[in-house]
């Protein structure tokens, strides 16, 4: 039987079962050989001679190859169509090749399809080819690259940067672009305007929304009320006037839908509608692929197979009727520049299954098709049908005009399927108008609608004093009234919106987005916070460093170029090495030049390039670096030994001020900035000890007393997450600085139970009189720490022992479990841990990824996460190593009665 072998043992199942017995279909689990973490793995100096070698995990995985082939001696790759897929089957060619089972007679073919359907992998096994040598050196340049740049520019972060971890060659591009947005948000001053709208009726007793366009017969610019005096005015100007209709313009229009997905524009719409990460959206797109339900999902291309096209023509005319099927089937041009990677756009695979009739369990995959086959089937539909009205309302010596916009729906076309998310605010244009025409008179609303009135207010009812408000000024009916503003900036990027800029500077491709932001968070160069991509202060010091020492290399230009160069590559219109020769010389000769580098020159240059950041002018001239607590220091940017960065006075220790890094508080030292001495907030009646609140480079934190030679270190507390500079106090100062609180005697031993708030957040702990060490049981919210009572602490503490193991304790109960382990048996469970859920096999414990919920693993994601934490190593991995590798010694003799087993489960995939 000829031997199959694709990637996952899910695909291998799927394929097995269209092709029957007369194939052996195996998974070569992924890569199967990589570059060694090691000095030349990639030798410049040969020719960029690439030294490979074959992972651990993946030695069984090639030997059941290897031993399938002795049966039968042909090959057939079907691993995916893609860059990565071509890489996939050359790695696995040349590994067998060096086993020798592959020998010169053996015929070795590739077959690659797009989607896996029984007639896609039938037609596909019709056509076989070689292996797209092309697409293989695109990606042996793709990869010397990266890790030429990692490996040797890593090394140089290390040495010359305290805290930093690692660069890579596209990571750091995207970094800089999540960086430079933050400074942008920083530096950005709001400035104020105002806008004046109104309720008016017409004669039949409807209201709508008008703005303020015109005043003084001039237009309005967005600015142009520049405080609530002038908008005071406007107002008047309005209010006083009676008002008609002047035009009524009414114009058809058509709006067209999206098309079809591809990997960026589905990771963008995840994010949008679901809030999805680029890890998770990918999860769940490979687990519907590898199960029939989509096409392949990493994709440049936006065509769609003529055959899906009129399926989905068929499909929307079953369903919705012939009037939704425009006359000619849509096009959509592919924007992909490299024709090699332009695939097929990602779609259902047979668009008869609507959402509703496929059986899936795992919500990311149900949510994930319908997104899916809902932007497919629209794609294919009618356009939408609209009509938007404008209406002109002025006065009669054009002194004021005002605008209402409208649209109404005559046809709904592809919206009655779908509507593509948007970053941005809504327009006014979806409002619907009452009837209006040249000439009708109009008047201020007796009285606003409440739901206008919020809308517009966010109040639900007038007060007296508006004029003196600062949100708003209101006529003397409520219905007309000036909005203050103030210009917002740039807003930070989430998933989606980072991609998609990647996308339009052309830096990464589609299989690269969702690793690259794993990799900056993973490092901890970014956080997410509410969806939002925020930059911590080593990642900001990296891009510093980066753009000041090695700039041509985080351009957004010459990362896009290289990647066209790549393109080309794999299109056979360069030679791989010579885009790897160019590269080396410019970035060896970098390399070169920090060698002398010391780490005060190099955080004096970040201090200098910073500078305008950090220290802005003041307004009233002043050093802007005088510190303003000595008044004789100059303040600097400062590293602290776990990467972070704070702004510090230069005559520490006799002057401790510091402050967060990045810009000073544009309210100055009065707001949330504290100075050197903090801010006073009373004293303690028990010691008579000033009580100050003060700002340390790893934020707020509240002290008793001054250092002096006999205290040193006088008591602190940080405040802990959620609590606000501006609301502490010294009762809430108080109640930190008393922690750890003792709730009591424990009730078995009398050994003291006590709350307090940790590095990790709030807790309770209690150290048994025969036990070697404390338990420490989290608490949910800060505010237990104080109102916790005893029968609460000590049942907390007895589930943490529990889940740990105490002496006498039952074993905490998993949350999932998810069967044996299909090649070494034992049980493999979802666990509840102290930093969240964990799969537990054996003595092995893998952390789950975070945007994995612990009832939607699989078993096959668990195994492949065991696997991982064990190569790794760590603690069990090397007694796991040893059991599972005795059974392979003991069977030794047995070889040849061993063998048929292996080739049935290998079946199964």
């Amino acid at each position: 039987m000829p031997v199959v072998v694709v990637e996952s043992p899910a695909k291998a199942k799927t394929i097995n079962s269209y092709l029957g017995s007369d194939y052996t279909v195996l998974a070569s689990y992924g890569h199967v050989r990589d570059l060694p973490s090691k000095d030349g793995s990639v030798d410049p100096e040969q020719g960029f001679a690439m030294e490979w070698e074959i992972a651990t995990d993946s030695r069984k995985h090639v030997k059941a190859i290897a031993d399938a082939l002795k049966d039968d001696p042909v090959l057939i790759l079907a691993t995916d169509p893609d860059r990565e897929g071509e890489a996939i089957s050359w790695h696995l060619q040349e590994a067998l090749t060096s086993r020798k089972a592959i020998k010169a007679g053996t015929p070795v073919s590739r077959v690659v399809f797009n989607a896996i359907t029984k007639s896609a992998v039938t037609e596909a096994m019709k056509n076989p080819r070689q292996v797209d040598m092309e697409l293989v050196e695109a990606y042996l340049a793709r990869r010397a690259l990266d890790y030429l740049v990692g490996f040797n520019l890593s090394p140089v972060l290390w040495r010359k940067l305290p805290g930093a971890k690692s660069a890579g060659r596209v990571q750091s591009v995207a970094l800089r672009i999540i960086t430079d947005r933050e400074m942008e948000i920083e530096a950005f001053r709001g400035r104020e305007y105002w806008s004046v709208r109104g309720v008016f009726e017409t004669a039949r007793g409807q209201q709508f929304e008008a703005r303020l366009t015109h005043l003084r017969g001039r237009k309005l610019d967005k600015h142009d009320l520049a405080t609530a005096a002038e908008a005071s005015l406007a107002v008047q100007a309005v209010h006083s006037r009676a008002l008609s209709v002047t035009d009524v313009e009414a114009k058809p229009a058509n709006r067209n839908p999206a098309p079809p997905f591809m990997t960026s524009t589905l990771q963008q719409e995840a994010s949008r509608k679901y809030g999805m990460g680029a890890r998770q959206t990918m999860s769940a797109a490979q687990r519907l692929y590898e199960a029939g339900h989509i096409t392949y999902m990493r994709t440049d291309g936006i065509d769609m197979a003529p055959e899906a096209v009129h399926a989905a023509r068929d499909a929307i005319k079953a369903r919705f009727g012939a009037e939704y099927v425009p006359a000619d089937p849509r096009m959509y041009k592919n924007k992909a520049k490299n024709a090699q990677e332009a695939h097929e756009c990602i779609r259902p695979t047979d668009m008869e299954k609507a959402p509703g009739d496929l059986r899936l369990s795992e919500d990311d995959q149900r949510k994930l098709y319908e997104l899916i086959w809902k932007r497919t089937i629209a794609s294919q539909m009618e356009a939408a049908r609209l009509e938007r009205t404008t209406v002109t309302i002025a006065s009669a010596d054009a002194q004021v005009e005002l605008r209402a916009t409208g649209q109404v729906m005559l046809f709904d076309g592809f919206l009655k399927v779908y509507e593509e998310g948007r970053d941005d605010a809504e327009d006014e244009e979806s409002r619907r108008l009452p009837q209006m025409a040249r000439g009708d008179a109009l008047k201020p609303a007796a009285r606003a609608l409440s739901d206008d009135w919020a809308k517009l207010t966010g109040k639900t009812a007038p007060q007296s004093g508006m004029a003196e408000d600062a949100a708003a000024l209101l006529s003397g009916d409520g219905a007309v009234l000036g909005q203050q503003h103030f210009t917002q900036p740039p807003p930070r990027y989430t998933e989606a919106t980072l991609v998609k800029r990647m996308e339009e500077l052309g830096i990464g491709r589609p299989s690269t987005y969702a690793s690259i932001l794993d990799t900056i968070v993973a490092r901890g160069y970014v956080r997410k916070e509410k969806n939002r991509l925020i930059p911590e202060d080593k990642g900001r010091l990296v891009t510093a460093f980066l753009v000041n020492y090695f700039g041509k290399y985080v351009e957004f230009d010459f990362t896009a170029d290289l990647e066209n160069q790549l393109d080309e590559v794999s299109a056979g219109a360069r030679a791989y090495k010579s885009v790897l020769d160019a590269f080396w010389r410019d970035f060896s000769a970098s390399l070169a030049e920090t060698a002398e580098l010391r780490i005060t020159e190099v955080l004096d240059k970040i201090n200098e390039v910073l500078e305008p950041h950090l220290f802005p002018p003041k307004p009233d001239g002043s050093d802007p670096r005088g510190c303003p607590s000595c008044g004789t220091g100059r303040l600097s940017m400062r590293t602290a030994r776990s990467g972070g960065a704070f702004i510090g006075c230069g005559n520490y220790p006799e002057c401790r001020y510091t402050r967060p890094f990045g810009p000073p508080n544009p309210d100055g030292e009065d707001g949330t900035s504290l100075g050197g001495d903090g801010k006073m907030l009373g004293v303690d009646p028990d010691s008579s000890l000033p009580v100050t609140l003060r700002d340390g480079r790893f934020g707020p934190y509240v002290q008793l007393g001054e250092a002096t030679s006999e205290e040193p270190k006088p008591k602190r507390a940080s405040l802990p997450k959620g609590w606000e500079v501006a609301s502490m106090d010294l009762d809430a100062a108080l109640k930190l600085l008393n922690l750890p609180r003792m709730i009591g005697p424990h009730p078995e031993d009398g050994q003291p139970v006590e709350a307090a708030i940790g590095r990790y957040g709030p807790y309770v702990s209690y150290k048994s009189t025969d036990a070697a060490k404390p338990i420490y049981a989290n608490l949910p919210e800060v505010d237990e720490v104080w109102t916790i009572g005893m029968n609460r602490a000590v049942e907390l503490l007895a589930a943490k022992a529990a889940g740990r193991g105490g002496r006498g304790a039952t074993a905490a109960a998993p949350l999932n479990e998810l069967g044996e382990h299909p090649e070494h048996g034992g049980p493999i469970q979802v666990m509840a841990g102290r930093y969240g859920p964990y799969v537990k096999w054996d003595k092995i414990n893998a952390t789950l990824p975070k945007d994995v919920a612990p009832e939607a693993l699989t078993l096959a994601e668990a195994v492949a996460l065991i696997a991982e934490k064990a190569a790794k190593g760590g603690k069990g991995s090397k007694a796991v190593k040893a059991k599972t590798a005795k059974p392979k010694a003991a069977a030794k003799p047995k070889k040849a009665a061993a063998k048929p087993k292996a080739k049935p489960a290998a079946k199964k995939g």
